[in-house]
């Protein structure tokens, strides 16, 4: 790749797999990023000509901007996760596009720096995600499947008030939560503090806290006005 040193070369191309676009799970992005690696480039056949006659590039541009939005929403650049559709006759325009990505993730710099976030923080964020895949896996099979003729079709969806509804609706508050309890295990938290660490505003924080207390997952703290796992 111009521009990229060999070492670059190698840390770009350490998690490189072969198999049906419609194969990667959300589970193997992530695992990719909670690795150490900057970005995650997925190619796939063209919609409508797929190679194993099983269209499964079309659950991977669903998969693929479902967890863009997601790093958003988690204060990761969606910029990192990238699907193109190449063809195995389009070498030339492979090398461009990936020489393009490695370069705009060289832009990016280090996950999570990149993003001003701590290690600590990016290793939260990661995990809340993590936790939450099997639920995720179905959110998108039962609620989010949708299928489309193009690529701006799906861009259109995910770009919508319908998709920001949904988003908010299903998995917003469940990735509240799941970080939330994960800082609990470490140890006591204010609802301030839990606020400026998660960058969730406090009247947010309180009411997910609220809720769990009612479920009997967390218990407030009068002493101390902390709230602790149960």
């Amino acid at each position: 790749m111009a521009g990229v040193s060999r070492q670059q070369y190698k840390t770009y191309t350490k998690y490189i797999r072969v198999m049906c676009s419609g194969r990667v799970d959300i589970a193997f992005v992530l695992r990719a990023l909670s690795n150490g690696a900057d970005g995650v480039f997925i190619g796939g056949c063209h919609l409508n000509d797929c190679h194993y006659n099983t269209h499964g590039n079309y659950h991977a541009l669903n998969m693929v901007l479902l967890v863009k939005k997601i790093m958003e929403h988690i204060g990761i650049n969606p910029e990192r996760l990238r699907l193109e559709s190449v063809s195995a006759g389009e070498g030339i325009r492979f090398a461009e596009i990936a020489n393009d990505f490695a370069m705009t993730v060289k832009d990016l710099g280090p996950l999570g720096k990149g993003e001003g976030m701590d290690k600590n923080g990016l290793t939260l964020k990661l995990k809340a995600v993590t936790q939450l895949i099997p639920y995720i896996r179905v959110v998108l099979n039962e609620r989010l499947r949708v299928r489309f003729s193009t690529v701006e079709e799906y861009d259109e969806f995910y770009a919508s008030e319908e998709l920001d509804r949904l988003f908010r609706e299903l998995i917003a508050d469940k990735l509240a939560v799941s970080q939330i309890m994960l800082l609990l295990r470490e140890k006591p938290f204010s609802t301030v503090e839990i606020s400026k660490i998660l960058g969730i505003v406090p009247s947010e924080i309180a009411r997910h806290l609220n809720s769990s207390v009612k479920h009997g997952l967390v218990s407030y703290e009068e002493d101390r006005q902390r709230f602790a796992i149960v």
